[in-house]
């Protein structure tokens, strides 16, 4: 039995042994496991391992798995969501009962989805606010995962929509902070998926930042955004921030041709990933700059284009 990969998954995950056992055993039967190699009942350890989102069997052999069933749904629905097919994210989620989750790291995952997906698709505050508190509240309360970040990411573009401005920047500025932080790199508790979410949090934030007509530290994240895309060979965020990176240089009176190239990205990353909304998006953009202007007979970029 390899103990040392029970305690790295502990540690990785940010729990103290306290926190761990709570509910399973005493603090000092998984301090004697931890450090003596006593193994506790294996009705205790079946626990203590799905809290950790790991099974018993990944403590034996070299290769180990700490991915489950439910995490791997989860992920796949964190790709609808990425290509904004929220429809079906929705109906995903519906499918899980959340009580039938037993992993700390699955839990969070699905209340921080769950909540992002809402805020989304303007569902009920309270739905919203709720998801956000269990996370908040119980199952990161120190603010040690990434997901707590999500869910400050969903809580500001709550506000965002509500037209509170002031409440959104308060939780986008805890987002922004994070993504600056070299900490952030060496999270090792979210797997393969830590750089997808990080990409989600950038176009969201530069997004916002765009809307309050901030284009320097707009565009300063597109270009951190687009860099990971390339450094991480992942393309799901590429067509969002493509075009987030258009409707800024349009607003910013950059040349045509610059504009044109962006467009042109933004179309083969959108294909290349089917995301029908943003070709949508991209396709009325395009209406509206070659609609001529009332006093004009040529066409006119328009300097207060609406980001969505």
């Amino acid at each position: 039995m390899d103990i040392n990969h029970f305690v790295r998954r502990r540690k990785a995950l940010k729990l103290s042994q306290c926190r761990l056992c709570d509910g399973i055993c005493t603090q000092a039967t998984l301090s004697k496991f931890e450090s003596n190699g006593h193994v506790p009942s294996l009705t205790i350890l079946n626990q203590l391992c799905a809290r950790m989102g790991i099974k018993v069997d990944d403590l034996y052999g070299e290769q180990t798995s700490a991915t489950t069933d439910v995490e791997l749904t989860l992920n796949h629905i964190e790709k609808k969501l990425m290509t904004q097919n929220y429809r079906q994210a929705v109906a995903d989620l519906a499918q899980i009962d959340e009580t039938q989750i037993e992993s700390l790291p699955a839990k969070s995952q699905f209340f921080a989805l769950r909540g992002l997906v809402n805020t989304l698709i303007n569902a009920s505050a309270d739905d919203i606010s709720f998801d956000f508190a269990m996370i908040f509240n119980e199952l990161d309360a120190s603010q040690k995962t990434i997901f707590t970040y999500l869910a400050f990411l969903g809580s500001g573009i709550m506000y965002d929509r509500r037209h509170e401005t002031k409440r959104a920047g308060f939780y986008f500025q805890k987002v922004r902070h994070y993504l600056s932080d070299d900490r952030i790199h060496h999270d090792e508790s979210c797997g393969n998926q830590y750089d997808l979410r990080i990409l989600m949090m950038i176009n969201f934030t530069a997004e916002f930042y765009a809307n309050q007509g901030d284009y320097r530290t707009s565009n300063r994240l597109i270009d951190a955004g687009v860099q990971l895309c390339s450094e991480q060979h992942v393309t799901y965020y590429l067509p969002c921030l493509k075009f987030l990176a258009t409707q800024n240089a349009i607003v910013l009176h950059r040349p045509t041709n610059e504009i044109q190239s962006l467009m042109s990205e933004t179309l083969a990353f959108a294909k290349i990933n089917r995301n029908q909304v943003i070709e949508v998006k991209l396709a009325a953009l395009k209406r509206r700059l070659e609609q001529p202007h009332p006093q004009q007979t040529t066409k006119i970029i328009y300097p207060s284009l609406k980001i969505h």
